[in-house]
């Protein structure tokens, strides 16, 4: 105002930009040579060479190492694997009764719950009405034994006349009491070790079958998207249909043991044979093995029988072998229609290949398995094959 000339309106904002200009000047520089860094730091250098003969030596070496390391991992935990693997066998199993309540629109968490407690009552109820008979017959058991070995040592009745004519005599009574003290005491603490191991075993298996039934679908689901988008349709109808076939063989096996343990409960019971009870729930377990498992049990309960006599004994394998044929040959192909299509040359292989590999438990899954497999390749392989 002083030289008279009145100064535009808003004058000082050209100063004001002037200094936020000069203010902000270094920090953008600042960060275009941050953004500048980073793109520096993404851009990838020059690769390794793989040609060398250090870098290929080394990268196999971590390989093998690796693949050591994993199998190592995996032997250390190959019980655990097993038990996990029955646990899902039975809960596939059981996936038709609970698929049955979820038709008739109640929850699957209800469902599963309701199969449950019928497996529990079922097995509680059986337990309760069977612990006594079971108990008077180990108890009858145990006295008869001392008999037994005086028969054997003397070589008079009829099982020192078998041990006699086998020329078992000087083997199974020739052992001091002090000896036999001992062994038995060995042989108690090895039971007790083996009922902690097998009741720890079943309570593992129990619980696994129950979240894995619980999460079934869920797991079906996991599955179904690591298989391309294109290929997921038939992956989900094929892995239906196999899972259909293991349980519908499980639930059909169960009960052919079921039919052979009240079979050889119904026939102890007829002839006298000792120990009834015991002897249908040892052919129950046994017969849920396919092929040889119910032979072995018939061969057991026959010596059994010699208790009796002779002629009971031989009856009683014509009885096996009799009932034999009727399973194979009338039950099972009736049971397992619908469930499992394998041949006998398959079946006897399955099961060999699964004793050997996973025992017991190879030898229950094996037929399931092979028929997965032979519906997977029949369904996949075959028609590329026919196709080329």
């Amino acid at each position: 105002m002083a030289d008279g000339n009145p100064r535009p309106r808003g004058g000082n904002t050209t100063v004001v930009e002037e200094q936020t200009i000069t203010t902000e000047l270094p920090g953008r520089a600042g960060a275009i040579e941050e953004r500048s860094r980073q793109r520096t730091m993404r851009r990838p250098g020059q690769p390794f060479d793989r040609r060398n003969p250090f870098v290929a030596g080394f990268v196999a070496t971590m390989g093998v190492l690796l693949a050591v390391a994993l199998g190592a991992a995996i032997y250390s935990i190959l019980a655990t694997l097993v038990l996990v693997f029955l646990a899902l066998f039975i809960a596939v199993g059981l996936e038709p009764a609970v698929a049955f309540f979820t038709r008739h629109r109640l929850r699957r968490s209800l469902a599963v719950l309701i199969v449950v407690l019928i497996g529990a009552g079922a097995v509680a109820g059986f337990v309760i009405s069977a612990i006594s008979p079971i108990e008077r017959e180990i108890n009858e058991l145990i006295k008869q034994v001392p008999i037994w070995r005086g028969e054997i040592a003397s070589g008079k009745g009829t099982v020192g006349h078998l041990a006699k004519q086998l020329h078992l005599s000087n083997y199974l009574g020739g052992k001091s009491t002090g000896s036999l003290a001992q062994d038995v005491a060995t042989g108690a603490l090895g039971a007790g070790e083996f009922l902690l191991g097998a009741v720890s075993d079943f309570l593992i298996v129990v619980v696994l079958t129950i979240y894995f039934l619980a999460a079934l679908p869920a797991i079906k689901t996991f599955c179904s998207h690591l298989v391309p988008e294109s290929r997921r349709r038939r992956f989900v109808l094929l892995s239906d249909e196999v899972l259909a076939g293991v349980g519908g063989y499980l639930l059909g096996n169960l009960f052919t043991s079921l039919v052979a343990g009240l079979g050889t409960f119904l026939w102890a019971t007829l002839l006298g044979i000792p120990y009834p009870i015991l002897l249908g729930l040892m052919v129950l377990f046994f017969d849920l093995i396919p092929v040889v498992g119910s032979t072995i049990a018939g061969v057991i309960v026959s010596l059994v029988a010699l208790v009796i006599s002779l002629p009971v004994a031989i009856a009683t394998a014509a009885f096996y072998i009799a009932y034999r044929f009727v399973e194979d040959y009338l039950l099972v192909p009736r049971v397992m229609r619908h469930a499992v299509n394998v041949s006998p040359l398959l079946t006897v292989l399955a099961v060999i290949i699964g004793g050997a590999l996973l025992g017991i438990v190879g030898a229950l899954v094996a037929i399931p398995v092979a028929a997965g497999i032979k519906l997977i390749v029949e369904q996949t392989v075959f028609p590329r094959l026919d196709n080329s």
